[in-house]
């Protein structure tokens, strides 16, 4: 760079973290950061499995025997010397606190390659794991065993520590629940405030329609989607919905950026320890009241650590779907992306789910038996139905949709209904028995 008097212009400071001290700037930051606004093309997924032996369901997975079974595939958590490759389709594995094993897509153009690149890379993980006798479980939470952290890192320490203080649920919801979490642009400055707003009003409707999750722990908790109660139970103030005038409104990059520094502190993290601050939010951060001021960087790492139903990240990270079983994974992430996929099937759907926009705690404890929820379910599966043609969704996702909404929505059914009435007296049965998708019929011309 040459200055405009001929002379060599400064180097430029080098690139690092700026130390916040006004909450304006961090305001202003954090909305520039989480909402990238641009054309919405991409669709990404993290899946989560939980993971069994189906010879002892009783026992947690180990270490061990993921490292031998996902060879140069294993994160660096579990083996810092791994070369950590992605799946032959681009996907790379990581995995959970409680041993739980996650398979995150990158972020491809169009739906239909997306989920046949998905369904091969997870077809590969699958056999991966079986050459150590791991299976996925077919639900969202761990039927049997007791929440036990595998991964000691300083991290999901720090999380368990904060969560401990506030009871057991945060550690049934780091180390016993799965979910699918679909990942879509922001979109750009006319449509992002719509796009916010209507991932958020399909939520309960969605969160009912996949719960699957009816038992925890050995025990049938009374909630379709435990996995949901869990985590907002775990730690308010980062997990539960935001009100729906913050998801309304015209601004919903100013609202999100509030929300941030309005909440507690998980963890500072210093060279000398990790330390777990307590009732202190992010503005008292920034206002003093801890010794050392924090930085953007600091900033980065607390957004991290919520988890709202849907969080910004750069793209929205849509997190209120229970994992799923075989491969009706791929019905969330169709449904999401076709109801998102036209100006005028948005509006059509945000109507549809008027009724139902804030009836998150009914949609995880009754599924679709709740009528207000079953009516919006049935449409918003129509209006998807009707736009994977176009957005070139195989063939299987379409006969998987059908058959969900023929079988299931149409009744009134979510997943965490098939096979109750045998779990409640055994809840290893819910492990034993087959999933209403775990062989579903393939449509001619398609292999399962």
């Amino acid at each position: 760079m040459v200055s405009a008097a001929g002379a060599p212009a400064p180097a430029p400071p080098d690139a690092g973290p700026s130390v916040l001290r006004d909450c304006a700037d961090a305001e202003a930051y954090v909305a520039s950061v989480c909402f990238k606004i641009g054309p919405p093309r991409l669709v990404g997924v993290e899946l989560e499995w939980l993971l069994h032996r189906p010879s002892a369901p009783e026992v947690p997975p180990d270490a061990a025997a993921l490292v031998t079974a996902l060879g140069p595939h294993t994160p660096t958590t579990l083996d810092p010397s791994s070369s950590a490759l992605p799946l032959p389709s681009g996907s790379d594995v990581t995995v959970e606190p409680g041993g739980q094993i996650e398979l995150a897509s990158p972020p491809l153009p169009d739906l239909g390659g997306l989920l046949q690149a998905v369904r091969a890379d997870a077809d590969t993980l699958h056999r991966l794991l079986a050459t150590q006798g791991l299976r996925p479980h077919l639900r969202a939470a761990d039927p049997l065993r007791p929440p036990v952290r595998m991964l000691d890192v300083p991290r999901y320490r720090a999380m368990e520590q904060a969560f401990d203080r506030l009871g057991p649920h945060g550690r049934s919801a780091m180390c016993s629940t799965a979910a699918v979490q679909v990942c879509i642009d922001s979109g750009g400055p006319d449509d992002v405030a719509s796009r916010w707003a209507a991932v958020h009003a399909f939520g309960p409707t969605l969160l009912a329609a996949f719960a699957n999750s009816p038992l925890m722990h050995g025990r049938r908790t009374g909630w379709k989607s435990s996995r949901w109660e869990s985590w907002q139970r775990a730690d308010p103030a980062r997990t539960v919905p935001p009100p729906v005038s913050d998801v309304t409104g015209a601004d919903p990059a100013g609202a999100w950026a509030r929300r941030v520094l309005a909440t507690p502190v998980l963890v500072v993290r210093r060279d000398d320890g990790w330390q777990v601050p307590h009732g202190i939010t992010f503005a008292d951060w920034i206002k003093g009241a801890l010794p050392v001021p924090p930085t953007t960087a600091d900033l980065d790492y607390h957004v991290s650590t919520l988890f709202p139903p849907v969080r910004p990240h750069g793209h929205l990270e849509v997190r209120y779907v229970d994992a799923q079983p075989g491969r009706r994974w791929a019905l969330p992430v169709a449904v999401i992306a076709a109801l998102l996929s036209d100006p005028a099937v948005i509006d059509q759907a945000r109507a549809a789910c008027e009724p139902a926009q804030d009836r998150w705690d009914d949609a995880a404890r009754h599924g679709l038996a709740d009528p207000v929820l079953a009516r919006s379910a049935g449409v918003l599966f129509e209006l998807a139905d009707a736009r994977l043609p176009a957005l070139g969704a195989p063939p299987w996702v379409a006969h998987d949709l059908a058959d969900m909404t023929e079988r299931l929505v149409l009744r009134g059914l979510c997943p965490a209904d098939h096979h109750a009435r045998a779990a409640l007296s055994d809840p290893a049965e819910d492990i034993r028995a087959p999933g209403f998708a775990d062989h579903p019929e393939p449509p001619e011309g398609e292999t399962s």
